[in-house]
């Protein structure tokens, strides 16, 4: 679960620089300053998944990859392609941490 919620994370954290660089010449300064923090806390949530805050402080940074649809339009649509695949991350995480512990019980039982 966690490589693939620390890929989704990486992969945004470059996105946000992709579409910084589209507003680098229409946005603010302050829309610049947040998109940049942003980037710089997806990047820094993907090596805190190894505790379990991480997981939270990344659900709420995908609300603010949404949020820069307001400065680049295009995040609207992007951000909430990238909160899907961070869901699918977590759920089909889970699921495949769940068969791995089965198998193991599995083997555990037929090995005493």
């Amino acid at each position: 679960m966690r490589v693939m919620a620390a890929a989704v994370l990486v992969m945004e954290s470059l996105l946000m620089g992709f579409a910084l660089l589209i507003a680098k010449d229409d946005a603010t300064a302050t829309a610049l300053w947040l998109g940049s923090i942003l980037s710089f806390l997806l990047f820094i949530t993907a090596g805190m998944l190894k505790r379990k805050g991480g997981y939270q402080i990344g659900s709420v940074l995908q609300l603010g990859l949404i949020a820069y649809g307001t400065i680049v339009t295009l995040m609207y649509f992007l951000g909430t392609l990238f909160a899907t695949l961070w869901i699918a991350a977590i759920v089909l995480g889970r699921k495949g941490e769940a068969i791995k512990a089965r198998l193991i019980a599995e083997r555990d039982a037929k090995n005493p």
